[in-house]
C-alpha cells in the first residue's frame, strides 16, 4: 500500500511560524506516484535500497515556509476583538513577526485601554498613541520607532473614517467637512505614513492597506467612503511606483467582503450587505478576519515577493458575481 501524504505541520507553541508546505511528490511516497506505472517492455526504475526510500535524489525544491520572524511590524487602526487590523495582527504574530500597535487616544483613554488588554498576549513591543490628523502623533510614532527598532518590514494601514451622515442617504448631501475628514482619515493618511516610514523600510519590506468593493462599485450609502477607498487604491498604485525601485518595498490593499466592525456599523444596511453576500457571493458566505489576516501575512512574506500595486480581493468571490 502506497504511503499517505504527510499533512502539513506547524511548528510547536502558539507563537510557531505559520507553515504552508506545498506537498512536493516524492517517487514511493504518494498516491500519485504508486499510480505511475512503466510502459510495457521498459526498463524498470532501480528498487530502492532502503524501504520506502527513493533511489533519486531528493527534491530540490524547499518547503515554502511563512516564516516572519525576524521581521518588525507596525499595525495600526485596532479598535476592538471585531477590528480587521485584530485579525491582521494575530496572523502576523502567528507567523512570527515582531509587533507595534497603535491606538487611537481619546480624552478618558478608553480606546488605549482596551486595545492594551487586546493586544497584551501578542506582547507588542511598541504601543504608540497615533491620530493620523496630528502630525506631531504621525512624527512621534516613527521616531519611536526608529529608537526602538532602527528598520520596519511591515506596515499596515486599517484605517478609516467617516461622519455616520455621510454614510447614509444621497451622497450628493456630503459636506464639504466630512468630505475632507473622510478622504484625510481613510486615503491620504497612507502617503504621510509611507512617507516617514521610507527611511526606515528594510529592503523587500511591505505595506498593505485596506479597501472594499465600494471603491469602484456604486454601493448604497457607502457615499463618500467608496471616493475615499478610490482615491486609497489610487495611492497604493503611485506609492508603489514610488517605493518600489530602491529598496524593493511592495504596496498592495486587500479588499476585503463586508466583516460587521465598529467602521462598518456605521454604514446605513450593513447587515443587508452581509447577507447579500451570503446569498450571492461563489462560497455563498462572507469572509473572516482571519482570512483577511491570512492574506496579510502572504503579502507581508516573501512568498509576495513579486506582487505590488495590487488589489487582492478577499470577499469569497463576490466580486466576480454579475447579478
Amino acid at each position: 500500500m502506497p504511503k499517505p501524504m504527510p499533512m502539513p505541520e506547524q511548528r510547536a507553541g502558539a507563537e510557531g511560524p505559520i507553515l504552508i508546505t506545498l506537498m512536493a511528490i516524492r517517487a514511493g511516497n504518494s498516491p500519485a506516484a504508486a499510480r505511475i506505472q512503466p510502459a510495457a517492455g521498459s526498463s524498470r526504475l532501480p528498487a530502492p535500497t532502503v524501504a520506502g526510500e527513493s533511489p533519486h535524489p531528493p527534491c530540490r525544491i524547499p518547503p515554502m515556509l511563512l516564516d516572519l520572524r525576524g521581521k518588525k511590524a507596525l499595525v495600526t487602526g485596532i479598535a476592538n476583538n471585531k477590528s480587521i487590523a485584530w485579525g491582521i495582527a494575530q496572523q502576523l504574530h502567528a507567523a512570527g513577526c515582531e509587533l507595534g500597535v497603535t491606538y487611537l487616544p481619546d480624552e478618558k483613554g478608553r480606546f488605549e485601554g482596551k486595545v492594551r488588554d487586546l493586544t497584551a498576549p501578542l506582547g507588542p513591543t511598541l504601543f504608540e498613541p497615533l491620530n493620523v490628523q496630528d502630525p506631531a502623533q504621525i512624527e512621534a510614532v516613527f521616531a519611536r520607532l526608529a529608537e526602538t527598532w532602527g528598520s520596519l518590514d511591515v506596515l499596515v494601514h486599517c484605517l478609516a473614517f467617516a461622519g455616520r451622515e455621510e454614510l447614509i442617504g444621497d451622497y450628493s448631501a456630503t459636506s464639504p467637512e466630512g468630505f475632507a475628514r473622510a478622504l484625510e482619515v481613510s486615503a491620504y493618511s497612507l502617503a504621510p505614513l509611507c512617507r516617514h516610514a521610507k527611511p526606515l523600510f528594510n529592503r523587500g519590506a511591505s505595506v498593505i492597506t485596506l479597501s472594499y468593493l465600494g471603491a469602484e462599485r456604486a454601493i448604497p450609502n457607502y457615499n463618500v467612503m467608496g471616493v475615499a477607498k478610490a482615491a486609497l487604491e489610487a495611492s497604493v498604485r503611485y506609492l508603489a511606483a514610488e517605493l518600489g525601485p530602491d529598496r524593493q518595498v511592495r504596496v498592495n490593499a486587500i479588499s476585503a467582503g463586508p466583516i460587521r466592525t465598529l467602521a462598518s456599523s456605521a454604514i446605513g444596511g450593513i447587515l443587508d450587505m452581509i447577507h447579500n453576500v451570503e446569498a450571492k457571493a461563489p462560497l455563498r458566505r462572507t469572509v473572516s478576519q482571519d482570512e483577511v489576516g491570512g492574506t496579510a501575512a502572504f503579502l507581508a512574506s516573501s512568498l509576495a515577493s513579486g506582487i505590488t500595486g495590487q488589489v487582492i480581493y478577499v470577499d469569497a468571490g463576490y466580486s466576480i458575481t454579475g447579478m
